[in-house]
């Protein structure tokens, strides 16, 4: 039967409406999928992370009200992980499930297209990025306040929470590292320290006692210690001396200064930002006195090899070029700031993050729509496998930027634009199929 023109506009009419009764459908399907997978991650980054910690602080007799505030102040943290990965698998699920049953088809059938299953399902990628961002951006540096404040306050009744098995624990002006902690017995210690005459100390001990001393801080009472001081301005010039016995105390606002400093990771997006600008106008100042010293060491040897050997100063030549190899060297090192790479990384890595919930969204619908049978249990065994995929790509990009100085931008960004990508791919393909 021929189709008439009426009804070819009719079907090319039906192609472009979006049913509101299909797009409540699905979003309350997503949703629920999205809840389910949410407790599923949710569960996973709590046990890995929260009770951990708890179980480490509960060892040390720490009021069970204090864990319990502990963990619900780093909560916020656990959503803005579990949330991207939860869109993943919803909507893989969803879309799975919606195909091996054909209703998919169905609608393919009843002359709707393709656009009422990507709307709906990019609307609710969409405020699960947004939710992730504020649990992330706003919720998440709440939370680190109150849990350091918390934290300093466990610190002050139990100082003996520094100190870990084979750890090394930076204090105001001291650094201390353990071997074998048993209770408050400790193998092989090594503290290095500066004193207020400025002095640099280096502390050696065999075993160590680990005592509580209260508000007074913590004490080690080392036992067969090697003692060796040397001047910060004279380090050829020191002094060295044994005891069989030797006290040593970590004052308690040495301790709750170690507790205070607060990471990137815990900061807000527009905190971080600032403080890139700091490190870039600190770094810059830094930049352009180093250059003044290369152009000053360029030009002192270019001077000396002008005025030949028979001129005075030639025989320095030779050491005007290892200064000015050494001061390009620095040069170069200290365009590899460290600290200034990773709050970059943060910084995208706060949006990139969150937003990976949108990009994978553009992924698990074409793969949803390739789902033939069981398209529920599939879509959440693939959701897991690119979840992890998903998880390793940004460690592996993050490290890539800290060591090697990839662009930070593209370490954190990556993954998503590579779901995205594959996802417009698989799209394209199930559309023309």
């Amino acid at each position: 039967m021929m189709s008439t023109p009426i009804s070819r506009q009719r079907s090319l009419k039906n192609s472009r409406v979006i049913s509101f009764t299909l797009f409540r459908y699905l979003v309350s399907e997503t949703l629920f999928s999205f809840l389910v997978a949410f407790l599923f991650f949710f569960f996973i980054f709590f046990v890995n992370q929260l009770l951990l910690l708890a179980q480490e602080v509960l060892t040390k007799k720490v009021p069970f009200h204090q864990v319990a505030l502990l963990v619900l102040f780093a909560i916020p943290s656990i959503i803005a992980l579990s949330a991207p990965f939860a869109s993943l698998v919803g909507a893989l699920m969803t879309i799975g499930r919606m195909t091996s049953d054909n209703e998919i088809l169905v609608m393919l059938s009843s002359g709707l297209s393709y656009r009422n299953v990507f709307i709906p399902s990019i609307a609710v990628g969409v405020l699960i990025s947004l939710l992730s961002f504020y649990a992330n951006d706003v919720l998440l540096p709440m939370g680190t306040i109150q849990f350091s404040q918390l934290w300093r306050r466990i610190m002050a009744s139990t100082p003996a929470l520094e100190l870990e098995s084979n750890s090394v624990k930076r204090f105001k002006d001291t650094v201390v590292v353990t071997g074998n902690v048993a209770g408050n017995n400790i193998n092989d210690v090594l503290i290095l320290d500066k004193t207020k005459d400025g002095e640099r100390r280096l502390i050696l001990a065999r075993d160590a006692e680990l005592r509580d001393a209260g508000r007074e801080g913590l004490s080690l009472d080392l036992g067969n210690a090697f003692i060796q001081s040397s001047k910060e301005v004279a380090r050829r010039d020191y002094d060295y001396a044994s005891a069989t016995f030797l006290r040593y105390w970590v004052s308690q606002e040495d301790i709750i200064q170690s507790v205070s400093s607060i990471t990137p990771s815990q900061m807000s997006s527009i905190d971080v930002f600032k403080e890139i600008k700091v490190k870039e106008n600190a770094l810059a100042e830094k930049m352009d006195e180093r250059y003044r010293k290369v152009m000053s060491q360029a030009l002192n040897l270019e001077a000396t090899l002008r005025r030949g050997p028979n001129r005075e100063g030639w025989n320095r030549r030779t050491n005007q070029a290892a200064s000015f190899i050494r001061e390009g060297e620095i040069v170069l090192d200290l365009k590899k700031d460290r600290s200034l790479s990773i709050y970059r990384l943060e910084f995208y890595k706060k949006f990139s993050i969150p937003f990976g919930a949108l990009s994978f969204v553009f992924l698990a619908v074409p793969l949803g729509l390739l789902a033939k049978k069981s398209g529920q249990t599939v879509g959440f065994i693939f959701g897991l496998i690119i979840a992890v995929l998903y998880w390793a790509m940004l460690l592996g990009g993050q490290t890539m930027g800290v060591r090697l100085g990839y662009s930070p931008f593209w370490c954190m960004w990556l993954p998503n634009i590579l779901a995205v990508s594959i996802g417009f791919v698989l799209c394209l393909f199930r559309i023309r199929h």
